[in-house]
């Protein structure tokens, strides 16, 4: 395909390696076209399969993470930050910003590949009925996932539900009411056709389209609905919330069956190569196709005494992309609230004996407090004045608390960039938190209250359960922000909250949670810009044009 055409006609015509065993099971069969390919089951199980493999590009990448959680409440930039156009908004725009480009292009060729799916289906001849029902109902399930994601970033942009087998050059916009219609339709004939259990890890089920279904209700205000099928995937799939939350992120509960929390996840290999993303498969993707989360989030700890404190596995590969605003770590009541110490690393110990330090002794504490006796301990204290401003923007952004639920101590390098760890896509907690939101909506704040509070119960340290207990007269919106932030902070979902709720602006500017961002930030933001390099290759351009606010 020539760069000079739209991107959004590429046809995938294979697909990435197989997985181990844990995987769905992938044939590839090379030098043959999708004509030759997809007229028959066993070619057309490529296609499904391959379909599914483009959630990668999003979940579990840099390009993914800055577009959904950056540019919010809760993350600032750390001094690696390679998009800080998205973090701060500081001229963002669709020509100077790689992720943007990243994203469309594959979403696109995504639903070219579910949209050459679903109109080729019925002539498969070795499908039985039920079969093609089934596999129907996965690659509709995944036109409706990956036009969620268009639609809420871009708007109303190019939409179509017909196979591209050429280049086009002219783009529609499509309203917005139009994407999630068809997402509807798509996603109820997934629940009519979808097994309820699979044997393939990774595969879209019926509870799984039911969550997602759950998701989409909220985003559009339809909260009656949306409470009603949250609630019944939180009762009749046999789902349970983990005990423990810190329990959530042990690389051990990776992988089918192993975690009841998960709803459906996007799977990685423990062979690394199995995850790779290459031309010509993927044109616009990673050489390499792992999780990067365990790498995004860490401060470079190697750099605080470098005598006493080197990098090794088991406090990771530090990045430093992105740091937790000090509002953030203020919404935890580290008292009673496990998730604190569950989600985050503020300690670290010497692992190089030298000096007055031994192994095991702490080098380095790092804290949203002031401390006032930082000058008689003999490690170094990075507290909220040595951090941030006194407005809590940022002071330093080399030195601070770290996200770490998402380390992967399993790689085998300290080197190593790329993780196994599954990304968690939906999982019932947020389903508890879908019908508490959908209930304080209704007025149902007694309701609202019962579904956060078995979230936060269970959230609770040791002795303190009733500590986390709150009542409805506490439910606001805020509040419902605030503990999707302590539950679900990194997973992917923040920009989507603030925006679904209306709140983007007001909990960066107004109510000042990010300072850094609050400078640029408006409520053209609530739309990513379109990439510069669609808006040259269509023809249409009087048609087809910029999202506004951006040049």
């Amino acid at each position: 395909m020539k760069k000079n055409h739209l991107y959004i006609c590429f046809i995938a015509l294979a697909v990435i390696t197989a997985a181990c065993n844990k995987k769905l099971q992938e044939y590839n069969p090379s030098g043959t076209t999708s004509a030759t390919v997809f007229n028959n089951a066993a070619g057309f199980e490529t296609l499904v399969t391959a379909a599914y493999s483009y959630d990668r590009f999003w979940y579990g990448k840099e390009e993914g993470v800055s577009l959904s959680e950056m540019g919010t409440d809760i993350w600032t930039s750390g001094s690696g930050d390679v998009y800080p156009q998205l973090t701060q908004y500081n001229n963002l725009q669709g020509g100077n910003t790689a992720s943007l480009n990243l994203e469309w292009d594959n979403f696109y060729a995504a639903i070219n590949l579910c949209n050459t799916g679903i109109a080729g289906i019925a002539a498969v001849p070795d499908y039985t009925d039920a079969q093609k029902k089934m596999r129907e109902g996965e690659l509709r399930f995944l036109r409706a996932f990956y036009y969620w994601h268009i639609v809420e970033t871009w708007g109303g942009v190019h939409f179509t539900t017909v196979p591209s087998a050429g280049a086009q050059t002219t783009a529609n916009r499509t309203p917005i009411d139009s994407f999630y219609r068809q997402i509807f339709t798509d996603l109820n004939f997934a629940i009519a056709n979808l097994p309820t259990t699979t044997s393939d890890y990774g595969r879209a089920t019926l509870p799984v389209a039911k969550a997602f279904l759950a998701r989409m209700y909220l985003t559009r205000g339809m909260n009656v609905q949306a409470a009603a099928l949250a609630n019944d995937v939180i009762k009749n799939y046999g789902f349970s919330l983990l005990p423990n939350y810190v329990d959530l992120w042990n690389m051990g509960n990776m992988g089918p069956g192993k975690n009841k929390e998960v709803i459906w996840a996007v799977d990685y290999s423990t062979n690394l190569s199995y995850n790779d993303m290459t031309t010509p498969t993927y044109p616009y993707g990673h050489s390499r196709g792992s999780n990067s989360d365990h790498l995004l989030y860490l401060m470079v700890y190697d750099q605080v005494n470098k005598s006493v404190l080197i990098r090794d596995i088991n406090n990771g590969r530090p990045f430093n992309r992105y740091m937790p605003t000090l509002s953030y770590l203020r919404m935890f009541n580290r008292n009673f609230d496990s998730r604190y110490n569950g989600s985050f690393q503020s300690l670290w110990t010497c692992n190089q004996a030298g000096g007055s330090f031994k192994i095991g002794d702490t080098v380095c504490w790092a804290t949203p407090d002031t401390i006032k006796d930082i000058a008689t301990r003999k490690y170094t204290v990075y507290d909220a004045t040595k951090v941030y401003k006194a407005n809590g923007g940022f002071l330093q952004n080399l030195f601070y608390v770290s996200l770490s639920k998402f380390k992967d101590s399993t790689r085998a390098s300290l080197a190593e960039a790329q993780s196994a760890r599954d990304v968690f896509v939906i999982r019932l907690a947020e389903m508890y938190l879908i019908a508490a939101e959908a209930k304080y909506k209704q007025g149902d704040l007694d309701s609202a209250a019962y579904f956060i509070n078995v979230v936060r119960k269970r959230a609770a340290l040791p002795g303190h359960t009733n500590d986390m207990v709150i009542t409805s007269a506490q439910v606001n919106l805020d509040f419902i922000l605030d503990e999707r932030a302590r539950e679900l902070g990194g997973e992917q979902l923040r920009w989507f909250d603030l925006k679904r709720t209306g709140k983007l602006v007001d909990r960066i500017k107004t109510q000042n949670l990010n300072p850094d961002a609050a400078v640029y930030v408006t409520l053209d933001d609530t739309l990513r810009p379109i990439p510069q390099k669609q808006l040259d290759a269509v023809t249409n351009k009087s048609e087809f044009y910029q999202n506004k606010g951006y040049n």
